[in-house]
C-alpha cells in the first residue's frame, strides 16, 4: 500500500439526525462536555458570514502548499460531508479559493476546514458556505501530490478520524468521535439547557453568586472586608 499517497474510503459517518441534533448546541457546551479536550484551540477561525458548521469528516493529509487530495476529496464526498484538511499550518500556498468552495456548495457539501491558509477572502466572507481555516494568502496551491484521504490527522491536538462528528460556530471547532456521538450530546444538551435556565435567572435578578464565596473559602483564600 502506497502509505503517504493513497486515497482509502471511509467505513463510517455519523447519520443525518445526529448532524441536526448537534446543530442546535454551542460549541463551547460540547468542548466542556469533552473536558475541553477534543478542540484545536484558537488557530482555526471561520472567514465566512455566520453560518454553522457541522457534518460527517473527510479527511485529508495535504502535502503543505498542495490540494491535488483536497480535490479528490470533494470528488468522492457527500452531500453534507465536512472536508478536513491538515495541510500542515503552513500559509505560504492556499489550499482553496472561490471556484473550489462554489463547487463544492454546488455539490451540497457542508464545509471546509483547512489547517493551512485559503484565498479569495472577500467572497468566502460574503458567503454563509461554512469556511474555518488557520490563515489567508493569494498565492495559489500546487497540485501534484502527495497526500492521503480518509485516514486519521491531527490539528492542534485534535484528532479527527474518518466519519466523526465536525462542528463549529464563531468560538471555533470540536471534533466529537464516532462512537462518542451519542454520550457527548446527552452532556452537552443538558448543560445547555442549565446555562439557558441560568441566562433566565440573571435577566430576573434571580442568579445566586454564593459559589464564588464558597470556593473562595474552599481554596483557602485570605478575604478581609
Amino acid at each position: 500500500m502506497a502509505v503517504g499517497f493513497r486515497i482509502l474510503p471511509r467505513g463510517r459517518a455519523v447519520s443525518a439526525d445526529q448532524v441536526e441534533k448537534f446543530k442546535q448546541l454551542p460549541v463551547a457546551n460540547v468542548s466542556d462536555s469533552m473536558d475541553r479536550m477534543l478542540g484545536a484551540g484558537a488557530t482555526l477561525r471561520p472567514l465566512h458570514r455566520g453560518s454553522r458548521l457541522a457534518g460527517p469528516a473527510i479527511t485529508v493529509k495535504a502535502r503543505p502548499g498542495d490540494n491535488l487530495m483536497v480535490h479528490a476529496a470533494i470528488d468522492r464526498a457527500s452531500p453534507g460531508d465536512i472536508i478536513v484538511v491538515d495541510a500542515g499550518g503552513d500559509l505560504t500556498n492556499a489550499i482553496i479559493g472561490e471556484l473550489m468552495i462554489a463547487h463544492a456548495a454546488w455539490l451540497g457539501l457542508g464545509g471546509f476546514v483547512i489547517n493551512g491558509a485559503v484565498r479569495d477572502l472577500a467572497a468566502i466572507r460574503d458567503g454563509d458556505f461554512p469556511v474555518f481555516a488557520a490563515g489567508v494568502t493569494h498565492r495559489g496551491p500546487y497540485k501534484m501530490g502527495p497526500g492521503e484521504v480518509n485516514v486519521p490527522i491531527a490539528i492542534g491536538g485534535m484528532v479527527i478520524e474518518p466519519g466523526d462528528l465536525m462542528l463549529g460556530d464563531d468560538d471555533g471547532l470540536v471534533a466529537i468521535p464516532f462512537a462518542d456521538v451519542e454520550n457527548v450530546y446527552a452532556a452537552a444538551a443538558k448543560k445547555h439547557s442549565a446555562e439557558t435556565a441560568q441566562l433566565d435567572r440573571i435577566a430576573k435578578g434571580q442568579n445566586n453568586r454564593q459559589w464564588v464565596e464558597d470556593a473562595l473559602v474552599a481554596a483557602g483564600c485570605e478575604i478581609h472586608q
